[in-house]
């Protein structure tokens, strides 16, 4: 079982190992992320791992994200931090540049797990981070930018976009129609129609009122 993170360590305890996931609404992706860092930490040989989640989109600073609790002032000197991927550090270069920054100036290790990358405050990976984490903002931006042309196309091509307005083609008491009819022209009250269709009286009055039925003879309500 993980370990709760301590606030109070002294220095002659062994260095900590911690995990870091930035929690995604998809529940299979967290997971994913979670047995990446699980099934690293194992071939790495690191043990106790100490898990931090941290909900808040990454667009939001490091440093008022868990992630900026952990490494400013949980994390000491020998401590080691992974990450499943650059992207779940920040969402900008900048940003990733600066949490490398201030791992090696504080002697936190830092692990990139899908790229088996050590972050060691060499130029080597110092480059590596850069080209990572720019190749993820510049995708984000293609996303963006192919998603904001196919919607420009569509609605240059005469698509409506978004849910369409006015009332729906077709509604909910449409199948019903003849046996709503029938029930009508042999005098059954609208409110008795409805419970035999297990609907309420306005969903029946409105079909009735948007599709112009009629009865043969006048009914009681």
């Amino acid at each position: 079982m993980a370990k709760q993170p301590e606030d109070n360590r002294t220095a002659d305890l062994v260095p900590t190992t911690y995990a870091y996931l930035r929690v995604s609404t998809d529940a299979q992706d967290v997971d994913n992320q979670r047995h990446g860092l699980l099934e690293y930490a194992n071939q790495m040989g690191f043990s106790g791992l100490v898990f931090v989640e941290d909900s808040v989109t990454g667009k939001t600073p490091w440093q008022t994200r868990k992630v900026g609790t952990l490494l400013l002032e949980t994390c000491q000197r020998g401590d080691t931090v992974l990450f499943a991927e650059i992207s779940r550090m920040a969402r900008s270069t900048l940003q990733v540049l600066e949490i490398i920054k201030h791992c090696v100036e504080q002697g936190i290790n830092v692990h990139i797990t899908k790229n088996r990358m050590v972050l060691d405050g060499s130029l080597q990976s110092k480059i590596t981070a850069t080209v990572l984490g720019l190749a993820a903002e510049i995708e984000r931006e293609f996303i963006s930018m192919r998603t904001k042309e196919a919607l420009a196309k569509r609605k240059a091509d005469g698509v409506t976009l978004g849910r369409p307005r006015g009332q729906a083609v077709k509604i909910k008491l449409d199948d019903h129609a003849q046996a709503i009819q029938d029930y009508l022209d042999k005098g059954i009250g609208k409110r008795d129609i409805a419970r035999l269709l297990d609907v309420s009286p306005s969903t029946l009055y409105d079909y009735i009122a948007r599709r112009g039925v009629t009865a043969k003879r006048p009914t009681d309500d």
